[in-house]
């Protein structure tokens, strides 16, 4: 499948303690650029596909650096837009990170109310130029969890896919903290987004939210009664692709993948990740992964297994982006290896 990947959504800058610190010991912090979909578009970049973000950084240097960062990773930053003059320069969104260590997690806390992207008229985004010749149009529940407007923002981008005949990949990303900061209807605004939705990428917690049922069963079987319920509620549906983790410790993770289609599923074996450098953006490494072959015309097995290796390499780097290349993703081993020369 031809054409650009066209990705929507706010980027971020990540604040964290150097080493293993606190927020109270720390002083200073380390910045990095990031944001889902913009991680999804870096990632699949890396792999060769043309990827475009469409998004709307502030007139600051950190909008500057936002975008930079971006077209150095090889994404397509045409349609990045910046804030009308009346508007102001606009903010960044931010959020901080507190790095866990051994048994004790990482925390995060978020700083984005009143970002210039936050606060974006719809018309300020070019979807129908972002969007003309593309193959997929990804974006993901983070926007409209900002707010009304973001609502408006994932409303606005999803009724540009469907004007353009572009299907849509959604990846949940559900955030409480951001979704119970205003009188919200997640369940609501969610189901309408899936149902314009080719991919899903989300798992049976997600699609309970959405379908307000319960599902019994344990895992495999509890996660394609799940599925097949989605596919029965949002008939565009066509691929459902999700991950199940478990945490030994903050440095080592058991992690498999599962993508099922309408008449095909597979579930990897659980692999061990350890030695873990950076845990954020390994998500959206593994939506990057699916969408790898599902472009590619790849089947349920190729596509879960992508998805794994990309997100279990992501573990290795730091940073919000993968930046791993298709000859590095080919050579994964979950056992790992020696030195290449």
């Amino acid at each position: 499948m031809g054409g650009s990947i066209v990705c929507f959504g706010e980027m971020l800058l990540r604040l964290s303690p150097p080493g293993a610190r606190l927020m109270v010991q720390a002083q200073s912090l380390d910045m990095v650029v990031g944001g889902a979909e913009a991680n999804v578009a870096a990632a699949l970049a890396a792999l060769g596909h043309h990827a475009r973000m469409v998004t709307l950084l502030p007139a600051t240097p950190l909008g500057d650096k936002a975008r930079a960062e971006l077209g150095a990773a090889g994404v397509d930053t045409r349609f990045v837009a910046r804030p009308r003059k009346d508007m102001g320069a606009g903010r960044m969104g931010l959020y901080f990170m507190e790095p866990g260590a051994g048994l004790r997690p990482s925390s995060i806390t978020y700083d984005r109310a009143g970002s210039a992207f936050a606060l974006a008229d719809p018309a300020a985004f070019d979807f129908a130029g972002a969007l003309e010749g593309a193959a997929l149009l990804h974006l993901s529940g983070i926007t409209p969890a900002l707010g009304p407007n973001g609502v408006a923002l994932a409303r606005a981008a999803v009724a540009a896919a469907q004007a353009a005949g572009v299907p849509i990949c959604l990846d949940g990303n559900y955030r409480a903290q951001l979704w119970e900061s205003w009188d919200s209807d997640p369940r609501g605004v969610l189901t309408e987004l899936v149902s314009a939705a080719t991919v899903l990428i989300g798992n049976h917690r997600d699609i309970s939210l959405l379908l307000g049922k319960t599902f019994s069963g344990d895992g495999a079987e509890r996660r394609r009664e799940a599925v097949d319920a989605a596919f029965a509620a949002f008939p565009n549906l066509e691929l459902v692709a999700s991950t199940a983790r478990h945490v030994v410790s903050s440095d080592h993770h058991r992690l498999a993948a599962r993508v099922d289609t309408r008449g095909s599923k597979h579930q990897t074996a659980e692999i061990d990740v350890t030695g873990i450098v950076d845990r954020i953006g390994t998500g959206d490494a593994y939506a990057a992964g699916v969408l790898h072959q599902f472009l590619r015309g790849g089947d349920a097995q190729a596509m879960a297994e992508c998805g794994l290796a990309l997100a279990a390499l992501k573990h290795s780097l730091p940073g919000d982006f993968c930046l791993i290349g298709a000859d590095e993703l080919a050579a994964f081993s979950a056992q790992g290896g020696d030195v290449r020369r």
